[in-house]
């Protein structure tokens, strides 16, 4: 079992770091565009969206293994 959770973990920080990258990747290339708010907007949806749909879930079912055990 200590396996899977750290595997898990890797999954959470993997995650984390490829948002990160692509965020200030796009924020530079984009950087004294007029399309810099546009796309600033996308990218702050897209990550809000990512951690209502991954990471809520995934707290509740940390939360449940926890419980369980």
């Amino acid at each position: 079992m200590k396996i899977k959770k750290n595997i898990l973990g890797y999954y959470i920080i993997a995650s984390a770091i490829l948002w990160g990258i692509t965020i200030v990747g796009v924020a530079l290339k984009l950087k004294g565009t007029d399309c810099y708010q546009q796309i600033s907007i996308i990218l702050t949806l897209g990550a809000s969206i990512h951690l209502i749909l991954i990471w809520v879930p995934l707290a509740a079912q940390l939360k449940k293994q926890k419980e369980q055990e």
